[in-house]
Order: structure tokens, then C-alpha cells, then sequence
């Protein structure tokens, strides 16, 4: 099977979520076998840094938490929503073009693009006739939709799932080409939507490390489903208006966050493991 035919497997569902089995967080369950995957986020949560922790524990304390995670969560619902709108009609209407004009052409990583004036042309389409946002959302999805027009060269795959014999599944948002900032050259690139209400200071990733892990674990599962390495990461954050925030990762950042959190894997296991081990002592 080709990377082409291997990645557009990822379309389809393997697993099946379950969201109430365990009071702990959110698992997927293989539909054939019965294994057990722990979702990438709450992995992540669980191995965060005590510092981390203490920060959650003391906001949460504060008068109105409670009502500012629930809007963070609507809002990144609704943003995360239309932009999977916008680049699945934009990836459907470059792929009915692109196969009448027969101009696929394949990568040296053995998959296939069309031209990317038909690209930009389908994303235009796509903005044109997109439904607005939520109401609670509208700003930083207005915010995060700017970024394809100005970066997005290829489309790969939109919300596409993933699982990795390390026990872990989850869904990526996007694999698309993406223009670098700098050199302008355009990288296969694993992309994760954000939201926040403020910018991320880029010189304190402590602030930011549970994103950066995040697209660690995308890039595992990538390899791990379909042979594919990406060539880059980067973490696209919305705000409530201006331009986006960006965090790229080089590839050999991407590799290191792969190896971050495979380490951090571990610790999630062996943790469970232990607490599974005290309960039936």
C-alpha cells in the first residue's frame, strides 16, 4: 500500500471513543481486537509538571474558573469546527478538480499534490460559502481562518485519527504543506488549532510544553499508521482578533518532542500501573 493509500486510511475509524468507562478521562477501544488506547490529552495532562499543576489547582480556585474554562472550551469548540468545515470543502474540492485535470503530481515522499493555484482557489471557494462561526467562537475563528489563505499550500488530511503501540490514539487537525516563515518554503507539516485569550510568550516553553508534546504524539502515530515523517510542526493559536500566534517546530524539534513523549508515556503507564497494583493489594 502506498503513504497516499495509507494516509487516507486514516479516514476511516478503527477505534471507538468512550468517554465514560473510565471516570479518569476519555479512552478509545479497538472495534475488533477490544485494546485499549488513553487519549493523547490525557496523557498529556497527567504527566504535566508539578509547576503546571499547582497553576491549574490555584486558577481553578479562583471566583469564576469554573464559567472562564467552560467559555475557553465553546469558543476552541467552535473555532476547531469551522476550520474543519473550511479545509474538508477545500480538500474535497481540490481533489474533484484536480482528478478532471489529471495534474496529481507525487512527492519524493510519495504523496501527491495538486497544483497549488488550485489550492488557494479551493480555499478561497471554501471561505466564500462557509456558514458563520458560533457567535461565542467568531473572533478567533475569524483569527485562525486567515492563516490558510497565507500559508496552507497542500492539503493532505483533515482530522484524521491516530494510534500508536505505545498505547496511546488521538485526532490530528491537519497535514497540510505549510509555508515557512522564514525561508517561505513549503514543509509537509503537522498543524494543531489553539485558542487562547492571551499570547504565549515563545521564550518560557514551559508555558507552552503540553502543545509542543501534542504534536509529538501526532507525529508518532502518523509514522507508526502510514510510514510518514513530517517535516515540521507548528501550533497555529487564535486570539480574539488580529493575526494568529505561531509556534513552529523544526523537524528536529519535532523529533525531540516524538521522544518527549514517548518518555512521557511511560510515566503515564507506570503510574497507572502502580495505582492499579495498590488497588487490588
Amino acid at each position: 500500500m502506498t503513504a497516499q493509500d495509507q494516509l487516507a486510511s486514516l479516514r476511516q475509524k478503527f477505534l471507538e471513543r468512550d468517554d465514560t468507562s473510565d471516570p479518569n478521562g476519555r479512552i478509545y477501544r479497538d472495534k475488533v481486537t477490544g485494546e485499549i488506547y488513553f487519549s493523547v490529552t490525557r496523557i498529556l495532562s497527567e504527566t504535566s509538571s508539578e509547576e503546571s499543576k499547582k497553576a491549574l489547582s490555584k486558577w481553578l480556585e479562583r471566583p469564576g474558573s469554573s464559567q472562564s474554562r467552560d467559555a475557553a472550551a465553546a469558543r476552541g469548540t467552535s473555532a476547531h469546527d469551522h476550520m474543519e468545515y473550511l479545509t474538508k470543502t477545500a480538500s474535497r474540492l481540490v481533489r474533484s478538480t484536480a482528478n478532471k485535470r489529471g495534474v496529481w503530481k507525487s512527492g519524493s515522499d510519495g504523496l501527491y499534490r495538486a497544483p497549488e493555484g488550485i489550492t488557494t482557489w479551493a480555499l478561497s471557494k471554501a471561505l466564500q460559502g462557509a456558514p458563520r462561526p458560533r457567535l461565542h467562537g467568531e473572533g478567533w475563528a475569524l483569527c485562525l481562518r486567515g492563516y490558510l489563505l497565507d500559508r496552507i499550500s497542500a492539503i493532505h488530511s483533515t482530522e484524521f485519527s491516530i494510534h500508536h503501540a505505545a498505547g496511546f490514539a488521538g485526532t490530528c487537525d491537519l497535514l497540510a504543506d505549510v509555508r515557512h516563515p522564514e525561508s517561505n518554503e513549503s514543509k509537509l507539516t503537522i498543524l494543531d488549532w489553539k485558542t487562547t485569550g492571551r499570547a504565549i510568550h515563545r521564550s518560557k516553553p514551559e508555558h507552552y510544553e503540553n502543545y509542543r508534546s501534542q504534536l509529538g504524539a501526532y507525529s508518532l502515530g502518523l509514522k507508526a499508521r502510514t510510514g510518514i515523517q513530517a517535516e515540521a510542526g507548528v501550533l497555529v493559536i487564535g486570539r480574539q482578533s488580529g493575526k494568529p500566534q505561531e509556534i513552529w517546530l523544526e523537524k528536529d524539534e519535532l523529533l525531540q518532542e516524538e521522544n518527549n513523549f514517548l518518555e512521557r508515556c511511560e510515566r503515564f503507564f507506570d503510574e497507572l500501573h502502580h495505582q492499579l497494583n495498590a488497588g487490588t493489594s
